[in-house]
């Protein structure tokens, strides 16, 4: 006959007491391996845990050079994506987005990816006479709005999660002027030192933060089904949360939308002028004793404004 549940505070009080999964497995009487679940499971939860979990530091190994990690237990993270800089006047998603770092303070502000357009290095080739910015005038203005954000938020950590139009700066370079490689100011975080890149931001373990994972219009839901974390992605521009529930507890899948203008001028000619899918805005991701609350969303509207938490920013 199994032996009788132990409740969840029993349970971590015991783990972080025995200091081994295999010490709480026999005082328990059950397996190692279900020691081990339990943790996992808790974990993404938001749960603590002062032993080290082995099947947790198997899936996500703190060595990866591509990923980053941060613990909060109370704190705000807020998540831009796929602002696609270019000169002119600061669109209303990321003058919300300045707004609203000042006022919520966050410990965290992230980029998630697409910071940098590249539309004279594209693969693609030019579309009619358009006229498009060039390098220099792209990371002209990308600074310029870094910088606002940065002045907002001097005591954040700010993070920066590699896009694909990011990327086409180094590929770019790399194709075409290989003999320069690992010369200063060839790499696209040369030019910004104040963030810290990666492909992936893991927070708490239960919340992974990436430019693009799964495609399609299902793709939030896809995400944090096949990601087994609440995953923040963007690329897409949909601004949306979906959330997933299963024996696990809940999780969500959110689209963190685009801090550009869903018909501004570097995706007009693109696309040819039709109809998006797309939404301007950002996330707003609260920590609550180490557990993430619902996700928020600030979303631009055309006829309103930007609006968040029922008010206008």
């Amino acid at each position: 006959m199994p032996p009788p549940a132990v409740p969840d505070d029993e349970f971590v009080r015991l783990a972080n007491t025995l200091k081994s999964p295999t010490a709480v497995a026999r005082a328990l009487n059950i397996t190692v391996r279900s020691v081990s679940g339990r943790m996992s499971r808790m974990e993404e939860r938001g749960q603590r845990f002062e032993v080290a979990n082995k099947r947790s530091h198997r899936s996500v190994p703190d060595a990866n050079p591509a990923r980053l990690h941060k613990k909060i237990d109370n704190g705000i993270v807020l998540v831009g994506s796929d602002a696609h800089y270019f000169p002119g006047e600061p669109t209303v998603a990321h003058t919300a987005f300045v707004k609203l770092i000042r006022e919520l303070k966050p410990c965290v502000v992230m980029m998630n990816g697409d910071v940098f357009d590249g539309a004279t290095i594209s693969r693609w080739p030019r579309i009619g006479w358009d006229n498009k910015p060039t390098v220099k005038q792209e990371l002209d203005i990308c600074t310029e709005r870094l910088d606002e954000i940065y002045g907002a938020s001097p005591r954040a950590a700010h993070v920066w999660s590699l896009g694909n139009h990011d990327a086409r700066f180094e590929t770019y370079l790399a194709a075409n002027a290989p003999e320069y490689e690992g010369v200063k100011g060839f790499h696209l975080k040369d030019n910004f030192p104040e963030w810290k890149p990666c492909w992936s931001f893991f927070i708490n373990e239960c919340t992974v933060i990436k430019h693009r994972f799964k495609g399609g219009i299902h793709a939030a839901h896809n995400n944090t089904l096949w990601g087994g974390r609440t995953m923040v992605t963007g690329h897409l521009h949909s601004l949306k949360v979906m959330p997933f529930t299963d024996y696990n507890g809940t999780r969500y899948g959110v689209d963190s939308g685009t801090l550009a203008e869903p018909n501004g001028e570097h995706v007009v000619d693109y696309s040819e002028d039709n109809p998006k899918n797309h939404r301007s805005g950002f996330v707003v991701l609260t920590y609550h004793k180490g557990i993430l609350l619902p996700p928020e969303l600030c979303e631009v509207r055309d006829d309103i404004g930007a609006v968040f938490r029922g008010r206008l920013v």
